[in-house]
């Protein structure tokens, strides 16, 4: 992927993804339906990313500003068991989740496009945005995705991290190389 050692390094520790919703496993649109039903797309690439490294025992938490039921629906369908949504204040959420399970900043990757998402990114060990983040979201991560949020920027990071942990070729041998 052509990273930097200290990313390899940071993304080698990582045991945790931390995902905002709106602009990272979306593009930050927000459809009504007529009838007052909110209507959110995710990125099928994103899911098979988490996927993969829930294989390979690195654990997939979102938190999120908003409430929405597409986002239960789809973290069932992932199988993320840590899901806080109407977060005031992420921090705390995060705080959270590594007492549950006896983890460190140092082993997060969290992933945020805009202010509110800072100090949850200013303590982790691999802090990213997407492309298309706010601009001083790019100031305050280590990293910065190729790809807009909601159009496969999840599933960056999660090649990024089983890159560096040297399990990327093992994850496409699972696809490749059919039973």
């Amino acid at each position: 992927m052509g990273l930097s050692r200290e990313i390899v390094k940071r993304a080698r520790g990582v045991r945790l993804l931390v995902l905002d919703v709106d602009g990272v496993l979306t593009d930050g649109k927000i459809v009504y339906t007529e009838e007052g039903e909110q209507v959110q797309g995710f990125h099928v690439r994103d899911g098979l990313g988490i996927k993969l490294l829930a294989l390979h025992g690195i654990e997939t938490a979102v938190i999120s500003a908003r409430k929405s039921r597409a986002v239960e629906k789809r973290c069932v369908e992932l199988g993320i068991m840590q899901v806080f949504q109407g977060a005031g204040d992420k921090l705390s959420c995060l705080k959270a989740i590594l007492s549950d399970l006896g983890l460190d900043y140092e082993h997060v990757c969290a992933m945020g496009d805009d202010w509110v998402d800072l100090p949850l990114l200013k303590k982790c060990g691999l802090a990213v945005t997407v492309r298309d983040g706010a601009s001083l979201m790019q100031e305050h991560c280590h990293y910065v995705t190729r790809v807009p949020g909601g159009r496969g920027a999840v599933r960056e990071v999660c090649e990024l991290i089983l890159d560096a942990k040297g399990l990327l070729d093992a994850c496409m041998n699972l696809y490749s190389n059919p039973r």
